[in-house]
Protein backbone atom coordinates (compact mmCIF):
# COMPACT_ATOMS: atom_id res chain seq x y z
CA UNK A 1 0.00 0.00 0.00
CA UNK A 2 1.77 3.08 -0.91
CA UNK A 3 1.43 6.59 1.43
CA UNK A 4 -0.67 9.27 0.39
CA UNK A 5 1.78 11.93 1.83
CA UNK A 6 4.72 10.38 -0.11
CA UNK A 7 6.18 12.40 -3.23
CA UNK A 8 7.16 10.69 -6.71
CA UNK A 9 9.64 12.07 -9.40
CA UNK A 10 8.78 13.25 -12.84
CA UNK A 11 10.27 11.56 -15.62
CA UNK A 12 10.91 14.13 -18.60
CA UNK A 13 8.36 12.22 -20.40
CA UNK A 14 5.65 11.97 -17.61
CA UNK A 15 4.80 10.82 -14.22
CA UNK A 16 6.44 7.48 -12.96
CA UNK A 17 3.86 6.50 -10.50
CA UNK A 18 0.30 7.66 -10.96
CA UNK A 19 -0.57 6.18 -7.41
CA UNK A 20 1.35 9.51 -5.23
CA UNK A 21 0.57 12.75 -5.81
CA UNK A 22 3.01 14.08 -7.92
CA UNK A 23 4.49 17.97 -9.81
CA UNK A 24 1.75 17.71 -12.46
CA UNK A 25 -1.30 17.71 -9.67
CA UNK A 26 0.13 21.28 -8.40
CA UNK A 27 0.51 22.33 -12.22
CA UNK A 28 -2.92 21.42 -13.65
CA UNK A 29 -5.36 21.03 -10.72
CA UNK A 30 -4.48 22.61 -7.63
CA UNK A 31 -7.98 22.09 -5.98
CA UNK A 32 -7.35 18.08 -6.57
CA UNK A 33 -3.78 17.58 -5.01
CA UNK A 34 -5.13 16.30 -1.86
CA UNK A 35 -6.21 13.12 -3.66
CA UNK A 36 -3.93 9.75 -3.32
CA UNK A 37 -3.41 9.44 -7.30
CA UNK A 38 -1.54 12.10 -9.93
CA UNK A 39 -2.22 11.23 -13.08
CA UNK A 40 -4.29 8.30 -14.58
CA UNK A 41 -4.44 6.80 -18.09
CA UNK A 42 -7.25 4.88 -19.35
CA UNK A 43 -7.81 2.97 -22.82
CA UNK A 44 -11.80 2.76 -22.87
CA UNK A 45 -13.33 0.72 -24.68
CA UNK A 46 -17.05 -0.47 -25.40
CA UNK A 47 -16.85 -2.47 -22.11
CA UNK A 48 -13.93 -1.40 -20.57
CA UNK A 49 -11.71 0.72 -18.81
CA UNK A 50 -7.70 -0.57 -18.52
CA UNK A 51 -6.15 2.06 -16.19
CA UNK A 52 -2.06 2.51 -16.85
CA UNK A 53 -2.22 1.12 -13.48
CA UNK A 54 -2.93 -2.13 -14.89
CA UNK A 55 -6.30 -2.38 -13.98
CA UNK A 56 -9.66 -3.43 -15.82
CA UNK A 57 -12.76 -1.86 -14.94
CA UNK A 58 -16.06 -2.14 -16.48
CA UNK A 59 -17.64 0.51 -18.72
CA UNK A 60 -20.21 1.42 -16.47
CA UNK A 61 -21.47 2.76 -13.00
CA UNK A 62 -19.35 -0.24 -10.95
CA UNK A 63 -16.24 0.39 -12.53
CA UNK A 64 -16.48 4.19 -12.34
CA UNK A 65 -16.94 3.71 -8.51
CA UNK A 66 -13.93 1.66 -8.33
CA UNK A 67 -11.76 3.86 -10.01
CA UNK A 68 -12.76 6.62 -7.91
CA UNK A 69 -11.87 4.85 -4.92
CA UNK A 70 -8.20 5.27 -6.33
CA UNK A 71 -8.72 8.68 -5.72
CA UNK A 72 -6.90 10.22 -9.20
CA UNK A 73 -6.30 13.87 -9.24
CA UNK A 74 -6.02 13.56 -13.53
CA UNK A 75 -7.80 11.53 -16.07
CA UNK A 76 -6.13 11.51 -19.43
CA UNK A 77 -8.06 9.25 -21.70
CA UNK A 78 -8.58 9.13 -25.17
CA UNK A 79 -11.76 10.55 -27.34
CA UNK A 80 -13.04 7.42 -28.58
CA UNK A 81 -16.38 8.14 -29.94
CA UNK A 82 -19.91 7.54 -27.70
CA UNK A 83 -17.83 5.20 -25.23
CA UNK A 84 -15.95 8.52 -23.88
CA UNK A 85 -18.34 10.51 -23.08
CA UNK A 86 -20.02 8.96 -20.82
CA UNK A 87 -17.11 8.23 -18.28
CA UNK A 88 -15.12 11.85 -19.37
CA UNK A 89 -18.43 13.12 -18.15
CA UNK A 90 -19.31 11.08 -15.13
CA UNK A 91 -15.35 12.02 -13.73
CA UNK A 92 -15.40 15.64 -14.57
CA UNK A 93 -18.61 16.20 -12.90
CA UNK A 94 -17.06 14.08 -9.37
CA UNK A 95 -14.48 17.14 -9.46
CA UNK A 96 -11.72 15.42 -11.31
CA UNK A 97 -10.43 17.19 -14.10
CA UNK A 98 -10.36 14.85 -17.63
CA UNK A 99 -8.27 15.69 -20.80
CA UNK A 100 -8.44 14.00 -23.68
CA UNK A 101 -5.95 13.29 -26.52
CA UNK A 102 -6.49 13.33 -30.03
CA UNK A 103 -5.96 9.56 -31.66
CA UNK A 104 -4.04 11.15 -34.52
CA UNK A 105 -1.20 12.29 -31.49
CA UNK A 106 -1.47 9.03 -29.47
CA UNK A 107 -0.85 7.06 -32.40
CA UNK A 108 2.09 9.39 -33.14
CA UNK A 109 3.31 8.33 -29.94
CA UNK A 110 3.32 4.89 -29.95
CA UNK A 111 6.41 3.05 -30.42
CA UNK A 112 5.46 -0.18 -32.37
CA UNK A 113 8.89 -2.19 -31.89
CA UNK A 114 7.66 -2.38 -28.13
CA UNK A 115 5.53 -5.42 -27.07
CA UNK A 116 2.01 -4.23 -27.53
CA UNK A 117 -0.12 -5.21 -24.22
CA UNK A 118 -3.61 -4.38 -22.80
CA UNK A 119 -1.53 -1.88 -20.93
CA UNK A 120 0.08 0.02 -23.33
CA UNK A 121 -2.14 2.62 -24.94
CA UNK A 122 -3.10 3.74 -20.86
CA UNK A 123 0.36 3.74 -20.21
CA UNK A 124 1.08 6.18 -23.26
CA UNK A 125 -1.83 8.41 -22.15
CA UNK A 126 -0.70 8.75 -18.64
CA UNK A 127 2.39 10.45 -19.84
CA UNK A 128 0.58 12.75 -21.92
CA UNK A 129 -0.64 15.21 -20.00
CA UNK A 130 1.12 18.22 -21.90
CA UNK A 131 -0.23 17.20 -25.24
CA UNK A 132 -3.50 17.17 -24.25
CA UNK A 133 -6.91 19.23 -24.30
CA UNK A 134 -9.39 19.94 -21.16
CA UNK A 135 -12.54 17.58 -22.12
CA UNK A 136 -15.89 19.91 -22.62
CA UNK A 137 -19.21 18.70 -23.24
CA UNK A 138 -20.74 20.10 -26.82
CA UNK A 139 -24.06 20.20 -26.45
CA UNK A 140 -24.25 21.47 -29.88
CA UNK A 141 -22.84 18.08 -31.58
CA UNK A 142 -25.30 16.22 -29.47
CA UNK A 143 -28.08 17.94 -30.88
CA UNK A 144 -26.28 18.12 -34.33
CA UNK A 145 -25.96 14.32 -34.32
CA UNK A 146 -29.72 13.78 -33.37
CA UNK A 147 -30.50 15.94 -36.43
CA UNK A 148 -28.52 14.29 -38.93
CA UNK A 149 -29.78 10.73 -37.68
CA UNK A 150 -33.48 12.41 -37.94
CA UNK A 151 -32.41 13.90 -41.56
CA UNK A 152 -31.78 10.18 -42.74
CA UNK A 153 -34.86 8.67 -40.87
CA UNK A 154 -36.82 11.34 -42.78
CA UNK A 155 -35.59 10.32 -46.22
CA UNK A 156 -35.98 6.84 -45.61
CA UNK A 157 -39.71 7.34 -44.14
CA UNK A 158 -40.47 9.42 -47.36
CA UNK A 159 -39.04 7.16 -49.87
CA UNK A 160 -40.47 4.10 -48.80
CA UNK A 161 -43.65 6.00 -48.16
CA UNK A 162 -43.42 7.00 -52.05
CA UNK A 163 -42.71 3.81 -52.91
CA UNK A 164 -46.08 2.30 -51.29
CA UNK A 165 -48.05 5.21 -52.76
CA UNK A 166 -46.79 4.08 -56.04
CA UNK A 167 -48.17 0.57 -56.02
CA UNK A 168 -52.00 2.03 -55.06
CA UNK A 169 -51.81 5.33 -56.84
CA UNK A 170 -50.67 7.17 -60.12
CA UNK A 171 -49.75 9.84 -57.76
CA UNK A 172 -46.89 10.03 -55.55
CA UNK A 173 -45.91 13.69 -54.47
CA UNK A 174 -46.16 14.47 -51.00
CA UNK A 175 -46.89 17.43 -49.46
CA UNK A 176 -47.62 18.84 -45.65
CA UNK A 177 -51.53 19.14 -46.63
CA UNK A 178 -51.78 15.30 -48.11
CA UNK A 179 -49.32 13.67 -45.22
CA UNK A 180 -51.94 15.05 -42.80
CA UNK A 181 -54.35 13.70 -44.62
CA UNK A 182 -52.75 10.45 -45.05
CA UNK A 183 -51.54 10.32 -41.72
CA UNK A 184 -55.07 10.51 -40.21
CA UNK A 185 -56.19 7.62 -42.70
CA UNK A 186 -58.33 9.88 -44.73
CA UNK A 187 -58.33 8.54 -48.15
CA UNK A 188 -61.06 9.98 -49.66
CA UNK A 189 -59.66 12.69 -51.72
CA UNK A 190 -57.19 9.69 -53.13
CA UNK A 191 -57.47 7.94 -56.91
CA UNK A 192 -56.43 4.51 -55.61
CA UNK A 193 -55.85 1.43 -57.81
CA UNK A 194 -57.99 -1.20 -56.15
CA UNK A 195 -56.41 -4.45 -56.32
CA UNK A 196 -55.88 -7.19 -53.94
CA UNK A 197 -53.16 -5.64 -52.06
CA UNK A 198 -54.59 -2.22 -51.59
CA UNK A 199 -55.92 -2.58 -48.03
CA UNK A 200 -52.29 -3.45 -47.23
CA UNK A 201 -50.68 -1.25 -48.54
CA UNK A 202 -53.19 1.47 -47.59
CA UNK A 203 -52.32 0.34 -44.27
CA UNK A 204 -48.71 0.66 -44.90
CA UNK A 205 -49.28 4.19 -46.30
CA UNK A 206 -51.06 5.67 -42.78
CA UNK A 207 -48.41 4.19 -40.58
CA UNK A 208 -45.23 5.77 -42.84
CA UNK A 209 -47.48 8.85 -43.12
CA UNK A 210 -47.41 9.09 -39.48
CA UNK A 211 -44.31 8.51 -38.91
CA UNK A 212 -42.77 10.85 -41.47
CA UNK A 213 -45.01 13.72 -40.27
CA UNK A 214 -44.02 13.07 -37.00
CA UNK A 215 -39.92 12.82 -38.05
CA UNK A 216 -40.72 16.22 -39.95
CA UNK A 217 -42.26 18.49 -36.95
CA UNK A 218 -38.90 16.94 -34.20
CA UNK A 219 -36.57 18.12 -36.89
CA UNK A 220 -37.89 21.66 -36.97
CA UNK A 221 -37.49 21.54 -33.08
CA UNK A 222 -34.49 20.17 -33.34
CA UNK A 223 -33.16 22.96 -35.88
CA UNK A 224 -34.42 25.78 -33.29
CA UNK A 225 -32.43 24.38 -30.88
CA UNK A 226 -29.07 24.05 -33.12
CA UNK A 227 -29.72 27.85 -33.85
CA UNK A 228 -30.43 29.09 -30.50
CA UNK A 229 -26.85 27.51 -29.80
CA UNK A 230 -24.88 29.75 -32.37
CA UNK A 231 -24.08 33.26 -31.01
CA UNK A 232 -25.85 36.35 -33.16
CA UNK A 233 -22.20 37.27 -33.54
CA UNK A 234 -20.51 34.42 -34.84
CA UNK A 235 -17.76 35.06 -37.68
CA UNK A 236 -19.41 31.92 -40.15
CA UNK A 237 -22.50 33.76 -40.14
CA UNK A 238 -20.98 36.96 -42.14
CA UNK A 239 -19.94 34.17 -45.18
CA UNK A 240 -23.39 34.83 -47.35
CA UNK A 241 -25.50 32.44 -47.99
CA UNK A 242 -24.30 30.53 -43.86
CA UNK A 243 -27.38 31.00 -41.81
CA UNK A 244 -27.40 29.61 -37.94
CA UNK A 245 -28.43 26.15 -38.92
CA UNK A 246 -25.01 25.35 -41.66
CA UNK A 247 -23.21 27.37 -39.38
CA UNK A 248 -24.58 25.18 -36.13
CA UNK A 249 -23.98 22.33 -37.75
CA UNK A 250 -20.32 23.38 -39.05
CA UNK A 251 -19.50 24.25 -35.16
CA UNK A 252 -20.86 21.26 -33.94
CA UNK A 253 -19.50 18.35 -36.14
CA UNK A 254 -15.73 20.44 -36.21
CA UNK A 255 -15.71 21.50 -32.65
CA UNK A 256 -12.08 23.21 -32.30
CA UNK A 257 -11.14 24.67 -35.64
CA UNK A 258 -8.03 24.88 -34.10
CA UNK A 259 -6.79 21.29 -34.71
CA UNK A 260 -6.83 22.14 -38.40
CA UNK A 261 -3.92 24.42 -39.13
CA UNK A 262 -3.74 24.19 -43.06
CA UNK A 263 -6.88 24.66 -45.09
CA UNK A 264 -5.95 21.37 -46.72
CA UNK A 265 -6.07 19.54 -43.50
CA UNK A 266 -9.96 21.44 -42.64
CA UNK A 267 -10.59 19.98 -46.78
CA UNK A 268 -9.12 16.58 -46.53
CA UNK A 269 -11.45 16.03 -43.06
CA UNK A 270 -14.93 17.05 -44.86
CA UNK A 271 -13.50 14.15 -47.65
CA UNK A 272 -13.54 17.05 -50.28
CA UNK A 273 -9.77 16.40 -51.15
CA UNK A 274 -8.90 15.33 -54.58
CA UNK A 275 -7.19 12.11 -55.22
CA UNK A 276 -4.69 11.98 -58.04
CA UNK A 277 -2.70 9.35 -59.14
CA UNK A 278 0.59 9.71 -61.23
CA UNK A 279 1.90 7.48 -63.45
CA UNK A 280 5.28 8.45 -65.23
CA UNK A 281 4.56 11.62 -66.48
CA UNK A 282 0.63 10.77 -66.06
CA UNK A 283 -1.53 12.45 -64.08
CA UNK A 284 -5.31 11.52 -63.52
CA UNK A 285 -7.73 12.49 -61.08
CA UNK A 286 -9.79 10.43 -59.41
CA UNK A 287 -12.36 12.83 -57.90
CA UNK A 288 -12.26 13.24 -54.16
CA UNK A 289 -11.39 10.78 -51.40
CA UNK A 290 -14.90 10.68 -49.74
CA UNK A 291 -12.92 9.78 -46.84
CA UNK A 292 -13.73 12.86 -43.92
CA UNK A 293 -17.19 13.71 -42.55
CA UNK A 294 -19.95 13.05 -44.87
CA UNK A 295 -22.46 15.53 -43.45
CA UNK A 296 -19.91 18.33 -43.56
CA UNK A 297 -19.48 17.10 -47.56
CA UNK A 298 -23.37 16.83 -47.97
CA UNK A 299 -23.69 20.11 -46.58
CA UNK A 300 -21.02 22.09 -48.14
CA UNK A 301 -22.21 20.90 -51.91
CA UNK A 302 -25.30 21.66 -51.05
CA UNK A 303 -24.15 25.10 -49.86
CA UNK A 304 -22.31 25.72 -52.93
CA UNK A 305 -25.00 24.50 -55.21
CA UNK A 306 -28.21 26.59 -53.42
CA UNK A 307 -25.80 29.70 -52.73
CA UNK A 308 -22.96 30.09 -55.65
CA UNK A 309 -24.76 33.35 -57.01
CA UNK A 310 -24.97 34.93 -53.20
CA UNK A 311 -21.59 34.73 -52.52
CA UNK A 312 -18.85 36.66 -54.45
CA UNK A 313 -15.99 34.39 -53.92
CA UNK A 314 -17.70 31.29 -55.13
CA UNK A 315 -19.44 33.46 -58.34
CA UNK A 316 -16.01 34.27 -59.49
CA UNK A 317 -15.02 30.76 -59.28
CA UNK A 318 -17.67 29.40 -61.03
CA UNK A 319 -17.49 31.51 -63.50
CA UNK A 320 -14.26 31.00 -64.07
CA UNK A 321 -14.35 27.58 -63.81
CA UNK A 322 -17.76 26.78 -65.69
CA UNK A 323 -16.59 26.33 -68.96
CA UNK A 324 -13.51 23.57 -67.82
CA UNK A 325 -16.05 21.58 -65.12
CA UNK A 326 -19.45 20.64 -65.36
CA UNK A 327 -22.19 19.11 -63.52
CA UNK A 328 -21.24 17.59 -60.17
CA UNK A 329 -17.37 18.16 -60.62
CA UNK A 330 -18.22 21.77 -60.55
CA UNK A 331 -20.50 21.45 -57.36
CA UNK A 332 -17.40 19.76 -56.19
CA UNK A 333 -14.87 22.39 -56.89
CA UNK A 334 -17.67 24.90 -55.54
CA UNK A 335 -17.47 23.17 -51.97
CA UNK A 336 -13.96 22.56 -51.75
CA UNK A 337 -13.65 26.53 -52.26
CA UNK A 338 -16.03 27.20 -50.15
CA UNK A 339 -14.75 24.91 -47.12
CA UNK A 340 -11.67 26.73 -47.62
CA UNK A 341 -13.47 29.62 -47.22
CA UNK A 342 -15.35 28.78 -43.47
CA UNK A 343 -11.62 27.64 -42.86
CA UNK A 344 -10.40 31.25 -43.31
CA UNK A 345 -12.98 33.29 -41.84
CA UNK A 346 -13.56 30.60 -38.81
CA UNK A 347 -9.55 30.26 -38.09
CA UNK A 348 -8.47 33.66 -38.41
CA UNK A 349 -12.07 35.00 -36.52
CA UNK A 350 -12.09 37.68 -38.88
CA UNK A 351 -15.53 38.66 -40.97
CA UNK A 352 -15.76 37.58 -44.61
CA UNK A 353 -14.45 39.95 -46.98
CA UNK A 354 -14.19 39.11 -50.61
CA UNK A 355 -11.04 38.74 -52.16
Amino acid sequence: MVGSISEAKSSVSGVTDPYRRTEHCEKIHPYRCDKEVGVLGIDVSKDNLITSRRGKYENNLKGYEKILDMKPCTIVLEPTGVYAIKPSQYFKEKGIRVLQVSPNMLSREKDFREKKTDFYDAEKLENMVDKAKEYEYNVLRELVTLYMFLKDMEVKQKNRLKRALFLVSDNDKINKERLERLASGDFAQEVLYQLEYTPIVLEEVKILAKALFETQEKLKEVKEMIESQVPEDHVLLTIPGVGKLAAGIIIGVVGDIRRFPKPESFVAYCGLDPVVERSGKAVVSKGISRRGNKYLRSLFYFLAQMNCSKNPTLLRFYESHKDKLHGRKLYTALARKLAKVVWSVWYNNKPYEPK
